[in-house]
């Protein structure tokens, strides 16, 4: 069974990197499920099935924290005591938020006008947003070991990828 005091980079031998190479992930996550999955459990006592179970849990768990870079960015900052989405203080830079609320509306006008071709450029420049700031997150908690800017890039990075989930429901609402 795993060690449940390991952190989930550890769980995955993996380096407390913001950057890592997501393949060794992969690979050390379907190693790990296997050898805890409560099915290789099933004839075993009650106890051997609850503790499988808990691992498998356990791995899933660390394994989507780790794959989603907002997930790793927040679980790298919790690591030091730092939760970057903490709701009493949820402010974003100004100029960051009326980019955004521009996009919104770009994106409501063009759902509107049935225009796919403005949601998918608009979405192209989230995303491209979002890749600029994963970069930018990696310098901060890989190199500069800057937490409290960190921080801020995460809450943005987060706002980003939830603007691009609701203009990708757009579009599938226009291709369906």
């Amino acid at each position: 069974m795993i060690d449940f005091s390991r952190n989930h980079f550890e769980l995955f031998g993996l380096p407390e990197r913001f950057r890592f190479d997501g393949e060794v992930l992969e690979r050390a996550y379907h190693a790990l499920q296997s050898e805890v999955h409560p099915d290789r459990f099933a004839a075993e006592g009650e106890s051997a099935r609850r503790v499988a179970l808990q691992s498998s849990a356990r791995v899933n768990e660390a394994y989507r924290a780790l794959k989603d870079p907002v997930d790793r960015a927040q679980y790298l900052l919790s690591l030091r005591g730092i939760d970057a989405l903490v709701a009493t203080d949820s402010a974003l830079p100004f100029d960051f938020l009326e980019r955004q609320l521009e996009r919104r509306e770009a994106a409501a006008h063009a759902q509107d006008a049935g225009d796919t071709d403005a949601l998918e450029a608009l979405l192209t420049g989230v995303r491209a947003d979002c890749a600029t700031l994963e970069r930018r997150l990696a310098a901060l908690l890989d190199a500069d070991r800057a937490w409290d800017e960190a921080r801020m890039r995460v809450r943005e990075l987060k706002f980003l990828g939830k603007l691009a989930a609701d203009i990708d429901g757009m579009l599938g609402e226009l291709e369906a």
